[in-house]
């Protein structure tokens, strides 16, 4: 641009349209290579074809319609030609589809009956055929693969535009409890001779997390403790660049107890609501003492960490009456909210304030 405003006329109308023309054509083929080749490599031409038409339908010439009609004729061609259901080529396609309904056409029940007929599907193979020895590799990937949707699953059911909190439940619970027998098998008969490729610490951990916050949102705290701290002992397993996550599960973790209220149970004696709050506080210091050591690849999650956990030792001040004490956490809890952009940390600790008022 500099350029061309110093040699405004050097560049004539026929090198400008023979640039283009060039630029076009490098364009073209790189397009055509990288992307029409390199992404459709692992299908028949015919399966291809059509996914070709249902991503030029779904990302450019947005026709949601037409972009389901090519997926779905991209299954069907796949079948015909026998291409392996639970192969990761045609799951891939079925994670597509089922995403594009979700994102795209904001249908996330028909992204359900997508994911469900999946699991179906894969559930019913690894019951089958799960424990013959030639299939532990292929019982490895699809196992980890529906894990991968329960979750999913869950995700979707528990969406605003859902709100099946049973069936998040119900989905959750079967992920995560099939991910830790699976675990527990393992670590008991050892990684066999095409089991490699399992699930990693860090997915198993989400897996965990996401039951937890499930439990959180209905106020099931008792439940949810225990999922955090597996996430927690998960957590030193990941490489240093994580450990900003580490601070987020452990001002989880201090909430949680917070608001622990264990139902009453003729086999098992009542929560101590002091060692409760004093777990709780002992987490949410954890958590600001870890923040404050990571003094490099620190980022956002770090710094609303350290905010919402000065928050959660204020709330846990004013539990005990402690009215100066919570006033100055929530006034720290503040400023670190001011300081980091962090905006509903900003207005819940100034309504926490406000509380405190004349007291």
């Amino acid at each position: 641009r500099d350029l061309y405003r110093e040699y405004p006329f050097s560049v004539t109308l026929a090198s400008f349209c023979i640039i283009t023309a060039c630029l076009g054509l490098v364009y073209a083929n790189h397009v055509y290579r990288s992307y029409i080749l390199g992404e459709f490599a692992a299908y028949p031409e015919p399966v291809a074809r059509h996914l070709r038409r249902a991503l030029y339908y779904s990302n450019h010439d947005v026709r949601p319609d037409a972009a389901v009609e090519y997926y779905t004729k991209a299954l069907a061609v796949a079948d015909e030609l026998g291409l392996d259901p639970l192969g990761d080529p045609i799951l891939g396609v079925k994670f597509q589809l089922a995403a594009f309904l979700e994102k795209q056409l904001h249908a996330p029940r028909l992204a359900i009956e997508v994911l469900e007929r999946v699991k179906a599907h894969c559930v019913a193979w690894v019951d089958e055929y799960g424990a013959l020895e030639r299939q532990r590799e292929k019982r490895t990937r699809v196992l980890g693969q529906v894990v991968r949707v329960g979750v999913k699953l869950g995700d979707l059911y528990a969406g605003p535009e859902v709100m099946e909190t049973d069936r998040a439940e119900e989905s959750l619970v079967w992920a995560v409890t099939t991910l830790l027998k699976e675990q527990e098998r393992r670590q008991r008969e050892g990684v066999k001779e095409g089991e490699e490729g399992w699930i990693g610490a860090e997915e198993i951990g989400g897996a965990l997390e996401s039951l937890a916050t499930h439990y959180e949102s209905r106020s099931q705290h008792y439940l949810a403790t225990p999922l955090y701290l597996q996430c927690l002992s998960l957590h030193q397993q990941q490489p240093p660049q994580k450990t900003c996550h580490a601070i987020t599960l452990m001002t989880n973790l201090s909430a949680s107890l917070a608001q622990q209220i264990t139902p009453s149970s003729p086999y098992a004696p009542p929560a101590d609501r002091a060692a409760l709050t004093a777990n709780a506080r002992a987490w949410a210091r954890k958590a600001l003492a870890a923040a404050e050591a990571i003094t490099t690849g620190r980022d956002e999650e770090c710094d609303r960490g350290c905010a919402v956990a000065m928050h959660n030792l204020g709330e846990l001040a004013e539990m005990e009456g402690d009215v100066g004490e919570a006033r100055r956490r929530y006034g720290e809890a503040r400023g670190m909210s001011r300081k980091v952009g962090f905006g509903e940390g900003v207005e819940r600790s100034g309504e926490a304030l406000e509380r405190l008022k004349g007291r």
